[in-house]
């Protein structure tokens, strides 16, 4: 499993969604609520840049002529096509035993807990006997970072 940091956690406002690049993979990174979640940004009907589409509320129904918007707004459909998708889920609307989105795992980390152990030396290097004048450093700010696996 490897890790990206994405983004200050205050970049992506509610309702906002901004797209990176991560282990060679197009990401979108959503905000619904306070709530974060990435989906792959690529639909699996034709490849269609899917994390650029339309974000809409989703319908609920208990008998014909009533309806009732979630009000979540956590579908995305495609621009493209319009394929539609939940964003935390990336399980498809129309089809959702046979189609879905790549999802990740998003979490809000503090920055001073993404910081390398200084005593650690990286893989393949090993400690020498001379050491720099350090200082302590802090990051104090929380950040969005993926986890995707291999």
């Amino acid at each position: 499993m490897t890790r990206f940091v994405v983004a200050l956690a205050n970049e992506i406002p509610p309702g906002g969604r901004k797209t990176v690049q991560a282990a060679g993979r197009s990401i979108g990174i959503f905000n619904i609520d306070g709530k974060y979640f990435a989906l792959r940004n690529r639909c699996p009907h034709q490849g269609g840049p899917l994390c650029s589409g339309y974000l809409w509320d989703n319908v609920q129904s208990s008998k014909p002529g009533e309806y009732i918007y979630a009000g979540n707004g956590k579908m995305l459909r495609c621009p493209w096509h319009g394929w539609e998708y939940d964003v935390s889920t990336g399980q498809s609307w129309f089809a959702p035993t046979q189609q879905r989105v790549r999802s990740y795992e998003v979490t809000i980390e503090q920055g001073d807990s993404l910081l390398d152990d200084p005593d650690t030396p990286a893989p393949g290097w090993q400690k020498g006997p001379y050491v720099a004048e350090t200082f302590p450093v802090s990051i104090d700010r929380k950040y969005i970072v993926i986890t995707i696996g291999t």
